[in-house]
């Protein structure tokens, strides 16, 4: 059994006409560090998938000041408007590739964070907050997956 621990970013600037290249505020950067300190604690990541939006960065960059990962990849396929089957396709032949690697942080926005557990583990469509965590338990030999929780930095 692998771990699946999808994230949405922390709190960012408001939009702007480029939606990609919005930072962390003082508030997302906290955030960002608080769910590093707790995924620590609680799942001990090794690998890290992550939007190349700005934001996502961002808060990647948070949780790794508390995380080390054996494997790490910017993927273009988990931005907002991603396509969540092609997503999450992508994260199963990863996890196929890297099998040293029990426990996936996956760094992206909403909606596709949710449409991602959704696609993994069909019926489940948590709504995240910023920072929000969700916990999948994925079994790759039958490449199915099962929501457990979410957990939010309010929260923890």
């Amino acid at each position: 059994m692998k771990t699946i621990l999808i994230m949405r970013h922390g709190e960012a600037t408001p939009m702007q006409a480029d939606d990609a290249s919005r930072n962390l505020t003082s508030v997302g950067q906290q955030q960002a560090e608080k769910m590093g300190l707790w995924l620590q604690a609680t799942h001990t990541p090794t690998a890290l998938l992550v939007s190349p939006y700005i934001r996502a960065q961002q808060t990647a960059e948070g949780v790794k000041k508390h995380n080390a990962f054996l494997f790490e990849e910017t993927c273009s396929d988990i931005i907002p408007e991603g396509n969540p089957q092609i997503a999450a396709d992508y994260l199963e032949i990863l996890i196929a590739m890297h099998p040293q690697c029990d426990t996936w942080l996956v760094v992206a926005h909403m909606p596709i964070v949710s449409y991602l557990v959704d696609q993994l583990s069909i019926g489940n469509m948590p709504i995240f907050n910023t920072g929000a965590v969700a916990v999948l338990s994925y079994d790759e030999s039958r490449h199915q997956s099962q929501y457990l929780s979410i957990h939010a930095p309010a929260n923890i």
